[in-house]
Parts: structure tokens; C-alpha cells; sequence
């Protein structure tokens, strides 16, 4: 490893990846990243998810980082990931560090591994995804122990619907999807853009909130053994675990 971390990021067609360079930019020290765009269905269904996390499609991207020489890797979706289940993320993770030989995580685990660090056991959701893909990611919280108190979905189809949801609708989004009893606000969409105010995503809840993109990076610097605490960008960040 060398002195600029170089994450790999496998990221399922293209949406919010710009986030990922904008995260690496704003960290000290600035980490490289290299993203390779996976194949995918563009629907927020069940059985598009398991299409879009199937070892056959992920395995291709990680052909595509090979030759780039990353230091970790990381899948970066949350819904490609929670579909199958704990153990199935798992065992996902498992295989893109065989291929690559090195840490492998994805959103989702990212996910679990943030609420951990923080020492948060209750939480609100706030997804983009239609109602039965929003069910699936709090069944993927409850089987980790992490009790989901209260769920909010928007209903949007596709990763490209995501990405057009603006700041202002995001933190009214987030705001309206908190609960008294939950320690912080998980939002699950890597297609959703958020890097740029994450701060603000938190004055506006008043609590931790937890977005996709952000869980994911700071997931490749933990298992990089990189973490340092960072200044605005969110609570995560600065937290060292």
C-alpha cells in the first residue's frame, strides 16, 4: 500500500458516483479513487437487486480494477447488497477480496459497520425505494440487532430518479422520516447525491444521519486502516473504529 490510498469502487451504472470523488477530495489526507461502472437492471425491484449483486456482474467489474492496483475495494450499493442478506453480503464482500487480494466491504455491511462505531442500536430509515425494497433493508438492520423504530420510503423506480432529487427535498426528506426514539437517520441509496452537505443533512435532523455514499467510504478507510477524524462530513467522519 502506497502513500495515497486507492479505493476501488464497483458502482452499478451511472447516478451519484461523482460523490466518491467529491468524498476522496474532501478528506486529509485526499485518497484516490478509481470507479468502474458494473452492469445492472435500472429497476428498484427484488429481483433486478439480485441481478445487479450477482457475482457474475460484480466479478466483471473487478477485472476492470485489477490493473489499477487498489488497496480496497468496495461495492458500492446499498440495495445490490442488503437483498441478500446479512450472511449473502457477506459472502459477497468475501468474494471480491479473493479476486482482488485485498478488504472488500459494500454499502450495506458499511452500513452495520457505521452503526457499530457509533454504538447505535435504534434507527429511523429514510429510502428512496419503492415500499417492498425499503422492507428489505430494514429486515437486512433487524437481522444485525439494529431495532428499525420507524420507515419512510419516496417510491422512486431507478438510481437515475434518485440522482435528480435535489438538497432541499433530501433534508426535508430526512427531517420528516426522524423519530424520538431513533438515535440517528439511515439513508440507503448510493444513486442519491448527498457529499456535499452532510453537515447540513444533520443540523437539519438534529441527530446522526447516515447516507450511502458517505457509510461506503468511510467503510474503505476503515478496512484500509486509514481512518482519521475528518471535519465536515458528517459525525461518521469523525469517528475512529
Amino acid at each position: 500500500m502506497g502513500d495515497t490510498l486507492k479505493v476501488g469502487i464497483l458502482y452499478p451504472l451511472h447516478s451519484a458516483e461523482d460523490d466518491y470523488p467529491s468524498l476522496a477530495a474532501s478528506l486529509k489526507p485526499a485518497v484516490d479513487v478509481r470507479v468502474v461502472h458494473t452492469d445492472s437492471p435500472n429497476l428498484h425491484r427484488i429481483d433486478e437487486t439480485l441481478i445487479t449483486g450477482s457475482r457474475e456482474y460484480l466479478l466483471a467489474g473487478v477485472e476492470e480494477l485489477i490493473p489499477q492496483d487498489v488497496d480496497v475495494c468496495m461495492w458500492a450499493c446499498a440495495s445490490g447488497s442488503f437483498v441478500f442478506g446479512v450472511e449473502g453480503a457477506r459472502r459477497q464482500a468475501q468474494d471480491l477480496a479473493d479476486a482482488l487480494g485485498v478488504p472488500a466491504s459494500s454499502t450495506s455491511l458499511a452500513f452495520l459497520s457505521a452503526c457499530n462505531a457509533l454504538g447505535l442500536r435504534r434507527v429511523a430509515i429514510a429510502a428512496t425505494y419503492p415500499e417492498e425494497l425499503s422492507k428489505a433493508f430494514r429486515t437486512f438492520l433487524d437481522s444485525d440487532g439494529i431495532e428499525v423504530v420507524h420507515m419512510g420510503y419516496l417510491g422512486v423506480w431507478t438510481g437515475d430518479e434518485s440522482a435528480l432529487i435535489e438538497r432541499d427535498e433530501v433534508l426535508r426528506f430526512a427531517r420528516a422520516n426522524d423519530h424520538p426514539d431513533a438515535e440517528a437517520v439511515l439513508i440507503p441509496d448510493t444513486a442519491l447525491y448527498t457529499a456535499a452537505f452532510l453537515p447540513e443533512l444533520e443540523t437539519a435532523v438534529g441527530k446522526t444521519v447516515l447516507t450511502a455514499n458517505q457509510v461506503t467510504m468511510w467503510e474503505a478507510l476503515r478496512l484500509a486502516n486509514r481512518l482519521k477524524p475528518q471535519s465536515g462530513l458528517g459525525r461518521l467522519m469523525e469517528v475512529i473504529a
